[in-house]
């Protein structure tokens, strides 16, 4: 370490990249707090070599110890700013573009870090990506290749950074366009990225509409690229994209593309259009057709989910039983019909088949002839589903019950080198021939329908994709509540739904454990451990708008969470993702409350196991009680070994006294009265700040109502500014809030005023407010 001290250039150079390799080789070793302020003076250095290589280095120590390294955004930002405007290394010219590699490398060991909270150093960071930007469009000063590649890096990797921030919608807006115009490119490489850099955009919501205006030319891509990969993207990007008005549209265009994909990622593809016709349904007729119309395309690609899924929804929605019922028969009526469609068409035809018997084509000896004539031509599996569907026709269609007692005691059956189809005939045709009329209807009596779970299908796509992030929240659909269903275990018999019998969150991410001990999740600690805010640099996007997503992501694991509220009570989802190639052994997780929150916020965790294999996932249900107000957000800490090396990580838990708040509307008479009530000087609380995000309406809006509030009209005479109301659920009492919110576009400020019942409330709820506006 100390030649990093030395006189020349060439020393420092390569005393950083031995300490990057000694890193990389033993990262315990490392004394962060002796090193770091040495290694950000090098992003000072004059020489070339020697800031590349501190970057690097300080990118990957970043990646252990960030909170030491965080005075690093400041001279990366400067030294940025110094390249961009061309006042800095002058000699270093790489095809008219100034030290285009270091830019890189800037850029993205600023993306280790939240936005610059210093509004200096930010404004100075977002001159620097405007004027990124504007050279984007310049003509170029050379043809050569190496001019573009260069170019397009630095420009790339400054998108990433304003995608990393997700807070300036001017700045998102114009990248968009910008990615728009490669998507015409020559060049398959850019086409490729520009895909790939709208698709994050498009899941932002300042950036989600500007994305939209590039349906048309994606839906080109999909049909007419050459390159796999491309396709892929484009794939991607309209599934991101897709929203409630434009889900008819993308559907079918991939449901088109569908029919002449590769055939490696068709599963996937088919798994993306079952998400999204879910997500967006308004017509259930519609979702069913979109299903079938999977099955019949790509029924090989078909993964079980989907078709589990398409029965559930039909069981559980009454108004299109009988639909359903008539498109399938007609869809086993087609002259070639894949096995998966004979999965669906005996599940729904042996629940709702009485539904269209009435009609002589589709009468109670048609429907069974037609779905014993595929008997003998499917998998044991289908077979099963077949037999129990027979015996379910016995009570809907008593006049064909000699019929099928016939084709259930045949020998073919009851003498089955299959022990589960010798089982089911030779049971089922006892059933029928020694239970009377009543006990039949009793014993096989229609699925009741199933409790609200959460879709394994999104699961299935991100074990699929290798992804452990967790989709963005939506609430569109209501089919996307629930539950998942696995009809060959039981269809026949007629059953109380077992929610321990049903696939797990722990199943549907696919994360198996090998070992059976599990850490009893008892501990709650009161008082706060050391805290870094840097390794969270996102966490300011649950404080209104979001409930789900990634709380903390290394190269080690990924926690995400995922949150509902409902009146004083709360759960939490807290996923553990293993993303290493080793296990994670000696899994613990440990509670902090504030010093004084413990008897206001009471949690408990269910049991975890100890080991998470890799690549697997493991949820973790934490439920919290408001018992009365508190004050600090709680934190989890994580340690675990992996490697032979012990690891700690600690996060903190997207957990405040307005998640429990619930929205209160009122009249302007109601509000002012109850504003002149609370007149005390220790029920107001008011804050003066500057914006650091835009001030645009809906967005001001947006934030209100996702802090708990409802957004009360004609209040107050300006029409900028908000008036909203809430009620903070607690099990001892419910504290109201009113708010008023004063934003001053040319000023860029914000005065936020806030009253409440119970003092000490209104000043947490204003600072925890004035942190996301």
């Amino acid at each position: 370490s100390s030649g990093i001290n030395a006189e020349y250039g060439g020393v420092k150079k390569c005393a950083a990249l031995c300490l990057l390799r000694l890193f990389e080789l033993k990262p315990e070793k490392f004394i962060h707090a002796d090193l770091s302020s040495r290694l950000i003076a090098l992003l000072s250095d004059q020489h070339l070599g020697v800031v590349t290589s501190a970057c690097s280095l300080i990118q990957a120590l970043v990646t252990a110890c960030a909170w030491e390294y965080k005075t690093c955004v400041s001279f990366a930002v400067s030294r940025l700013s110094r390249i961009v405007s061309s006042s800095d290394l002058k000699d270093y010219m790489y095809y008219f573009i100034a030290a285009p590699w270091l830019s890189v490398k800037l850029l993205r060991l600023l993306q280790s870090y939240p936005q610059p909270e210093d509004s200096s150093v930010y404004e100075r960071l977002k001159e620097s990506l405007e004027t990124i930007l504007n050279r984007a469009t310049d003509p170029p000063k050379s043809k050569k290749i190496q001019h573009t590649n260069a170019k397009n890096a630095v420009l790339f990797e400054a998108i990433n950074l304003i995608i990393h921030y997700d807070s300036d919608a001017a700045l998102m807006v114009r990248s968009c366009n910008l990615l728009g115009e490669f998507l015409n490119s020559k060049e398959t490489n850019l086409r490729y990225l520009a895909l790939e850099s709208l698709t994050k955009l498009a899941v932002s919501d300042f950036s989600r509409k500007a994305v939209m205006r590039h349906q048309e030319t994606v839906i080109r891509a999909l049909k007419n690229e050459r390159d796999l990969s491309v396709r892929q993207r484009a794939v991607d990007l309209l599934y991101a994209m897709c929203d409630r008005d434009q889900a008819g549209d993308i559907v079918g265009e991939l449901l088109t593309y569908l029919e002449k994909a590769d055939y490696s990622i068709r599963e996937e593809l088919v798994l993306k259009i079952a998400i999204l016709a879910e997500k967006f349904a308004t017509d259930y007729k519609w979702y069913v057709d979109v299903i079938l119309n999977l099955i019949r395309v790509a029924g090989d690609y078909i993964a079980d989910e989907v078709w589990y899924r398409v029965t559930q929804v039909v069981i559980n929605i009454e108004d299109i039983q009988s639909y359903a019922a008539t498109t399938v028969l007609e869809a086993l009526q087609a002259p070639t019909c894949h096995e998966n469609m004979v999965k669906v068409g005996a599940y729904i035809l042996g629940e709702f088949g009485n539904l269209i018997a009435g009609d002589d084509r589709s009468g109670p000896i048609v429907q069974f002839q037609l779905l014993h004539s595929m008997f003998h031509l499917c998998s044991n599996t289908t077979k099963y589903i077949l037999l129990s569907t027979y015996v379910k026709f016995i009570n809907l269609f008593p006049e064909i019950k000699a019929d099928i007692e016939e084709v259930l005691s045949n020998d073919n059956q009851v003498r089955n080198s299959d022990a589960e189809i010798q089982q089911r005939a030779m049971e089922y045709t006892k059933l029928s021939q020694i239970a009377s009329a009543d006990l039949l209807a009793t014993v096989l009596e229609e699925m009741p329908q199933f409790t609200e779970r959460e879709s394994s299908l999104l699961a299935k796509l991100k074990r699929k994709s290798n992804t452990l992030i967790c989709e963005k929240e939506d609430t569109g659909s209501p089919i996307l509540a629930q539950t998942t269903v696995t009809p060959e275990a039981s269809p026949a018999m007629n059953h109380t739904v077992d929610i321990a019998a049903e696939p797990t969150l722990l199943e549907m991410f696919g994360a198996t454990t090998s070992d059976p001990n599990v850490v009893q999740y008892t501990v709650v600690h009161q008082g706060l451990p050391p805290y870094d805010e840097a390794l969270q640099p996102n966490f300011s996007a649950f404080i209104c708008s979001r409930n789900n997503g990634v709380l903390f992501e290394n190269e080690l694991i990924q926690i995400g969470v995922k949150s509902d509220f409902k009146a004083a009570e709360g759960r939490l989802t807290v996923f553990y993702g293993n993303k290493s190639q080793l296990p994670l052994q000696n899994f613990r997780t440990q509670l902090f409350v504030g010093q004084n929150d413990g008897e206001a916020l009471k949690l408990e965790g269910q049991p975890i196991s100890q080991l998470i294999s890799a690549g697997a996932q493991v949820p973790q249900i934490i439920t919290a009680t408001c018992a009365s107000m508190f004050l600090d957000i709680p934190i989890l800490q994580i340690s675990f070994s992996v490697g032979g090396d012990t690891k700690s990580v600690v996060v903190r838990l997207p957990l405040m006294l307005h998640k429990f708040c619930e929205g209160m509307p009122m009249s302007p008479q109601e509000f002012f009265a109850r504003w002149k009530n609370l007149g005390a000087p220790e029920q107001e609380f008011q804050k003066v700040f500057k914006s650091t995000k835009p001030m645009e309406q809906d967005f001001i809006r947006g934030k209100v109502q996702g802090f708990g509030l409802e957004v009360l009209e004609g209040v107050d005479p300006r029409i900028d500014n908000f008036v909203a109301a809430g009620i903070v659920h607690t099990i001892g009492a419910k504290i109201g809030c009113l708010v008023r919110l004063e934003p001053s576009k040319p000023a860029q400020m914000y005065r936020l005023t806030m009253r409440s019942a119970k003092e000490g409330v209104a000043e947490l709820l204003v600072n925890f407010l004035a942190q996301d506006l």
